[in-house]
């Protein structure tokens, strides 16, 4: 279907007798488009769908907005919501998430690719220096808790003819060829055997042992280069942006793009070639350890670290997989996994991640056992608030993070130098709206002079200000029908992504 073209050598999705998909719909859905064709809404919806860009749960408002002149204090706009289709002001619900809202996944997926690709070759700011400096492609991965299920190439998940069952009486290998669709990978051989419990404080912790990390690698690097930890910001500054990916086991692993630039900043020349940061990450990332403390009397403490497969490459003149990579490809390998969920999928669930799920929840009721407010029963992320107490407790708020198998930590982040922020290039998107409906209100083109340092200017040349009230109305769409053909519109769109990005390749 991606591959597929119109008539005249165009997107077939283009053509007007190719009509949406809108799969099996609901009988409310079919009946609420059928009463927008015949109410005549449906010009109003198509000009909404436009407006939040097919968003799939749009936050609804009611209210107004002035635009005033930031110099002569002129009013240049105002808005209200009156004048909107429905008497509401749609906004993209803006969540990161694909299977959440396809549509806001894709428009932060681009934001991440500019974050991270401004960092490789520079741009929007950055310098175009960096491109000159050392820079690493970084993989930790979570330790062994035990034999799992994996795909191996069609070749057989864990072939064992010699070996005999584990204690448990289960077979300690596995001659079936899975593949990446296959339920069963990721889920441990025996379950018995598996340390579901280490899992779980792991993905709690996983975000503790990345900043520990990140502290660790200054101090490696900083012996590398024969100077004191504290001094490191005289000769050498580290940045880096990461991404974190869940494995079909469930635990969390993080990429990273790891670059040294000079004492002066993004660009400058950088002290030390990228062997010697290497070195450095190979000895920080083996010496990160946590200690995480006892869930309750009747546990123990563990000492929490990275697993042994520590993947290092060398962007500039490395390989992914064994094949030549460009930044541009790095940064997209990046992006795929910023808009991911962690697997868990409450409509289709894989039986292990279910089980790690609830196991969250079972350890942070027994965190919370002896409150006397009874917080343990509302211990589970759908429940009651907690005390102030259990609040600050270590699991207390473990099952609240059980949807997310325990992982509290963001899924993309970066230093404060790597290269733009998303507000940065949310900012500029806003902007550069505003300046085209400028535009055409006025009856003049837009001025393109030096446009992208106009769009990344700091807030304090902004030349407007604008003063508003808003009420919230709700989430999402007024009808069944109208989220249907916002998915449908939504999908659709992304085959023409796919189709350019083909076309371009």
């Amino acid at each position: 279907m991606n591959g597929r073209a119109g008539a005249e050598g165009g997107f077939w999705g283009h053509d007007p007798e190719v009509p949406l998909d809108l799969g099996a719909l609901s009988a409310e859905a079919f009946d609420s488009i059928t009463e927008r064709l015949a109410d005549k809404s449906m010009p109003a919806l198509a000009d909404t769908l436009a407006k939040v860009g097919n968003c799939s749960h749009p936050i609804r408002l009611r209210g107004a907005a002035d635009t005033f002149d930031g110099t002569t204090g002129e009013l240049v706009e105002s808005f209200s919501s009156q004048d909107q289709p429905f008497g509401l002001l749609f906004k993209p619900c803006g969540n990161r998430r694909e299977d959440i809202c396809p549509a806001c996944s894709r428009l932060y997926a681009r934001d991440t690719f500019e974050l991270i690709a401004t960092g490789l070759h520079g741009g929007k700011g950055v310098p175009e220096s960096v491109k000159s400096n050392p820079l690493l492609f970084v993989t930790l991965t979570a330790p062994s808790f035990g034999a799992v299920h994996t795909t191996r190439s069609g070749k057989p998940c864990r072939p064992r003819s010699k070996s005999g069952p584990c204690q448990h009486g289960r077979p300690a290998g596995c001659w079936a060829k899975h593949d990446d669709h296959d339920p069963e990978v990721g889920a441990p051989l025996c379950a018995d055997c598996y340390d579901i419990e280490t899992a779980a404080i792991w993905q709690w912790f996983a975000p503790e042992l990345w900043r520990r990390f990140t502290i660790a690698l200054r101090r490696e690097l900083a012996a590398e280069l024969h100077v004191p930890a504290t001094k490191l910001g005289t000769v050498a500054r580290l940045e880096y942006a990461k991404v974190a990916e869940f494995q079909a086991r469930g635990a969390a692993h993080f990429h990273a793009l790891i670059r040294l630039d000079g004492p002066d900043g993004q660009g400058s020349p950088a002290p030390a070639p990228a062997s010697e940061i290497e070195q450095a990450v190979r000895a920080a990332a083996a010496a990160v350890l946590v200690t995480a403390p006892p869930v309750d009397t009747d546990d123990t403490a563990r000492l929490l670290r990275f697993g042994h497969q520590v993947d290092v490459r060398t962007v500039r003149h490395g390989a992914i997989a064994g094949d030549e990579v460009t930044a541009e490809q790095v940064a997209a390998y990046l992006t795929k996994y910023s808009t991911k969920s962690a697997g868990f999928d409450p409509r289709k669930p894989r039986l292990h991640l279910l089980q790690l799920a609830h196991t969250c929840r079972i350890l942070a009721a027994r965190a919370l056992t002896d409150c006397e407010h009874g917080c343990a029963h509302a211990a589970d992320e759908h429940r009651g608030r907690l005390c102030d107490d259990c609040k600050k407790s270590t699991y207390g708020l473990l099952g609240r993070w059980s949807g997310m198998l325990g992982f509290r930590g963001h899924f993309s982040t970066k230093s404060r130098r790597y290269s733009v922020t998303l507000g940065r290039l949310r900012r500029a998107r806003r902007r550069f709206q505003q300046w085209n409906r400028g535009s055409a209100r006025h009856g003049r083109p837009l001025d393109t002079a030096e446009l992208e340092a106009r769009l990344m200017a700091d807030e304090d040349e902004e030349a407007t200000l604008v003063i508003g009230s808003w009420i919230y109305q709700g989430t999402g769409w007024l009808r069944d029908g109208d989220k249907a053909l916002a998915d449908a519109a939504a999908a659709r769109a992304r085959e023409h992504a796919q189709w350019k990005s083909g076309r371009a390749a």
